[in-house]
């Protein structure tokens, strides 16, 4: 039997959503084209979509856990294992302000600190922080 292994990915309709705003955007870069300062923002605009669609393409998963430990998405589709052992602590962050309210599931190995947000995650952070801290323990 193998052991369990539990993933959390960018959630589908958020990268469909990227690919309809970059041909949104692309759209508006070609009507603007005689206004040469609308025509550049729009299309900066459009590459910097394009380039966040492209890492759910090419990261799609950014957190996944197993019985040795976790593999955290790093950089822009790169990965890294981390053992339990060289996790510190894992929590949710959450900041305040004007009235809107983020978390970020945090993980701390003492060295570096992996920050992920419910969008990387496809899950509220403090169930996926709970969920690590019981695979963790094992109950």
């Amino acid at each position: 039997m193998s052991p369990a292994v539990l993933h959390w990915r960018v959630r589908r309709e958020f990268l469909i959503l990227k690919i309809v705003a970059a041909l949104v955007l692309a759209t508006v870069t070609v009507l603007s084209l005689d206004d040469p300062r609308g025509a550049v923002l729009a299309a900066a605009a459009t590459v910097a979509v394009i380039v966040l669609a492209l890492r759910d393409v090419l990261a799609p998963v950014r957190l996944s856990v197993d019985g040795e430990g976790l593999v955290v998405v790093r950089g822009f589709a790169g990965s890294e294992r981390l053992p339990w052992n060289a996790v510190e602590r894992i929590r949710v962050d959450t900041q305040t302000r004007f009235t809107s309210r983020t978390e970020f599931l945090e993980i701390d190995t003492g060295e570096r600190i992996f920050l992920l947000s419910r969008f990387d995650l496809g899950a509220p952070c403090q169930e996926v922080a709970d969920e690590l801290r019981s695979f963790r323990t094992g109950f």
